[in-house]
């Protein structure tokens, strides 16, 4: 059977290291939800889940040294979003779609979240946008595979951890470790539907 997750997912990292990964799914076996999956300067990995079931999901489909199940709030209000969960308090600026969001959208969505062709895109991707992967092997031995079919970059953000500032908006570099591939290293919003199957 495969899991389909339908949903953005924001990738931003900041000056002091930490790199935060938020996906918010609009339709998903669990239901709609929005969970954050972050890692420090020191490559500490944590996962903020909104309930048991989400946690104990995506921590058996992807790896962390850390699982907080928390609440966790996220608004949208013109280009703007925001993520408060537990000890992080994450707003971004949605900005303007670069010529790969123009490029994705013209992809038919039928094609475009297909496995055959994402597993076919996967080279591609990966010498395109380094760290970026489009199909690979999540836990348990699950293929999983990334239909992006939207993208826009984040033009800036403000991110606190435990009331602290965590400095500007940075690349996401090094990649986040959490399963097969990162997040983009350019901060980006993205339109995604990600399945996960046997």
């Amino acid at each position: 059977m495969t899991d389909r997750f339908d949903g953005w997912i924001s990738g931003l990292g900041t000056t002091s290291g930490r790199r935060v990964v938020v996906g918010h799914w609009l339709h998903s076996p669990l239901g709609p939800f929005t969970d954050v999956m972050t890692e420090d300067a020191a490559g500490h990995r944590t996962l903020l889940a909104p309930g048991p079931e989400i946690a104990d999901y995506v921590s058996t489909t992807y790896t962390f040294d850390e699982v907080v199940v928390t609440s966790v709030a996220h608004t949208a209000r013109d280009g703007r979003r925001q993520v408060v969960a537990g000890p992080l308090e994450c707003a971004w600026s949605v900005g303007p779609r670069p010529s790969l969001g123009l490029l994705l959208r013209a992809v038919p969505p039928v094609v475009g979240t297909d496995p055959r062709w994402l597993a076919a895109l996967d080279p591609v991707a990966r010498r395109i946008l380094p760290g970026v992967r489009t199909a690979g092997t999540a836990g348990n031995g699950r293929r999983e595979f990334y239909g992006a079919r939207d993208v826009h970059r984040i033009d800036g953000a403000v991110v606190r951890w435990d009331g602290d500032d965590l400095g500007r908006l940075a690349p996401v570099r090094p990649p986040v470790r959490f399963g097969f591939g990162s997040a983009p290293a350019t901060p980006s919003h993205v339109r995604i539907t990600t399945s996960v199957g046997g």
